[in-house]
């Protein structure tokens, strides 16, 4: 069962990898305009989305001046947000997205994109994490597996060298 998830979840990342490359790289330029800038880049993940939040304020490779989006947070054109969400139709992160939508705060969204129009018709850059069922098949039909934190966690990444890489080149 494990190395059938494991190459099940090797191909997801791969999928992501090829498919959202050119997204990752807009919301990196996107994200890093606020450290170029006199802005701020905030933070929200919804349900075991927060582990992107927690790894990005609190793990081994930060985004330095990073802050978590609260209600009371005083937004400003300058400001970028970046928003993960299991799926695409996140009734609280669509709310957060209209939000900045009627502040003029661009914002990255990282979700699974839902038949069901949502975030990625809001969102200025919209990273699509290609997983809306369990990786695997269980023995009474259904599916299991549904690593949407590991899928998230891996375009954080991506999304930080890249961020890396740009102030790099200004700073030079």
């Amino acid at each position: 069962m494990s190395k059938m998830f494991t190459t099940q979840l090797n191909g997801l990342l791969k999928r992501i990898g090829e498919k959202e490359e050119f997204s990752i790289e807009d919301a990196g330029r996107l994200l890093s305009q606020s450290f170029l800038g006199e802005g701020t880049i905030y933070m929200k993940g919804f349900g075991e989305m927060a582990a992107l939040e927690a790894e990005a304020m609190h793990g081994a490779e930060i985004l330095p001046g990073l802050k978590s989006w609260t209600e009371s947070a005083l937004l400003t054109e300058a400001d970028r947000v970046l928003i993960a969400t299991r799926f695409s139709t996140d009734a609280e992160a669509l709310e957060l997205a209209g939000i900045l939508q009627a502040n003029s705060v661009p914002f990255v969204a990282i979700a699974s994109k839902k038949e069901t129009p949502g975030i990625e018709e809001k969102a200025d850059v919209f990273i699509d994490l290609h997983l809306t069922k369990g990786l695997l098949p269980d023995d009474e039909g259904r599916r299991t597996g549904f690593p949407s934190s590991i899928a998230g966690l891996y375009v954080y990444f991506l999304l930080k060298m890249i961020m890396d890489e740009i102030v790099a080149e200004y700073e030079s």
